[in-house]
């Protein structure tokens, strides 16, 4: 069983660093909703697990890119990504959760948050992007065209599309849908953009091993 990570000198920097990274995926999206980011940033180096009873979502799109930034210990990184995109989506039963490992003086440190349970409204997300490296669900799309080129899916009243000033290949596979239901999901991710991101019911949990990631 882990502990909860409590107290010390150690402990209050390491939180200073990790409990905004988790806000941050919020606020990013605001940014690119507003024009005020660039579509293509620098991802933190360490994927996240994301697990839900059901991903809800409208104006489905997918196509391959790469991933970019630096590893824990300052190297280069580079990861190809399937983008998943929707103009707006409904998420039951989200857990997210990362692990910093080896944090001086604690071990391996993970980071849990949950939303949309049992009880609460599920998490609501408008212009959502997520950046996969794996995914396993039970999937159901309503009127999907698959093998079309990544370019042919321009944003267009406020459905997503490929975005701007990413490594996407314009002329690349790629495959849209008017509704996509997944059920059962448990995915790998290296970043989440949304313009609108609400999370009902939030519960944000920290906890020394790594025996409380989503699975």
């Amino acid at each position: 069983m882990s502990s909860q990570v409590r107290g010390g000198t150690r402990w209050k920097r390491f939180a200073l660093v990790m409990v905004p990274s988790v806000v941050a995926t919020a606020a990013v999206g605001v940014g690119l909703a507003q024009g005020a980011l660039a579509a293509s940033f620098s991802v933190s180096g360490q994927e996240f697990k994301v697990k839900a009873t059901q991903l809800e979502g409208w104006d489905f799109v997918q196509y391959g890119s790469v991933a970019s930034g630096k590893t824990l210990d300052g190297k280069e990184m580079h990861a190809p990504v399937a983008v998943s995109g929707f103009s707006k989506a409904y998420i039951t039963n989200m857990c997210q959760s990362v692990v910093t490992p080896k944090v001086p003086g604690v071990g391996n440190v993970t980071l849990r948050l949950e939303a949309g349970g049992k009880g609460h409204d599920p998490v609501f997300a408008k212009s959502l992007y997520l950046d996969v490296s794996q995914l396993d669900a039970d999937a159901e799309f309503k009127n999907i065209d698959i093998g079309v080129a990544a370019g042919s899916l321009p944003k267009t009243d406020g459905k997503p599309g490929i975005q701007p000033n990413t490594q996407a290949n314009p002329n690349g596979f790629s495959q849209r849908a008017e509704k996509a239901l997944l059920k059962n999901v448990e995915q790998k991710a290296w970043a989440t953009t949304a313009g609108t991101f609400n999370l009902s019911g939030l519960k944000l949990r920290l906890s020394t091993g790594t025996d409380q990631e989503c699975y």
